[in-house]
């Protein structure tokens, strides 16, 4: 395991660090160290948290878990993969296979499909964004997109900072 380049603050916070946490985290819960992290930037970390799509949604939580799952494997962030794996992937009914498929060398898949080709060339191929038109409404076809850019964003952070990983999330 690295260092992490930028360590993660420890409690007492800035009152709006603080709540900014306790809006987003459970309670009884533990900041996680990339919000600790990102609580050095309380800008950076606000307009992130402002940004996050966690709430219900277009899509379902089965569909959001797969594009960040997805999203996040593409970008080799093992932090935020086994984040999202612990904490939601059960709650979306993901099965093993569909996990494994995350991190599949080829997307299998609608969903994984339109993520590889976000990640790869910054857009959607003409065959892949009919079938989405065909499965998806327009306001749903945004989020997806939108997801993957913001947790290509979550993947730049966390791997460059080094992020270490959260003791109750296991990448693989």
């Amino acid at each position: 395991m690295q260092t992490p380049r930028i360590a993660p603050l420890d409690a007492p916070y800035a009152p709006g660090v603080q709540q900014a946490f306790d809006r987003v985290m459970p309670p009884g819960m533990e900041p996680l160290g990339l919000f600790r992290t990102l609580a050095h930037s309380p800008r950076v970390l606000q307009r992130l948290f402002a940004g996050n799509l966690l709430d219900p949604g277009a899509i379902t939580l089965r569909e959001r878990e797969l594009v960040i799952l997805r999203t996040c494997a593409r970008c080799g962030c093992d932090y935020e993969w086994g984040v999202h794996k612990a904490l939601f992937a059960r709650a979306a009914g993901l099965s093993a296979e569909d996990i494994a498929a995350t991190q599949a060398a080829a997307g299998a898949g609608l969903l994984l499909r339109a993520v590889d080709e976000l990640h790869d060339s910054a857009a959607i191929s003409e065959a892949t964004w009919q079938e989405l038109a065909s499965a998806y409404q327009p306001d749903q076809i945004l989020e997806i997109i939108a997801l993957c850019g913001y947790y290509h964003t979550i993947s730049f952070i966390a791997n460059a900072c080094r992020v270490a990983p959260e003791a109750f999330a296991q990448a693989a």
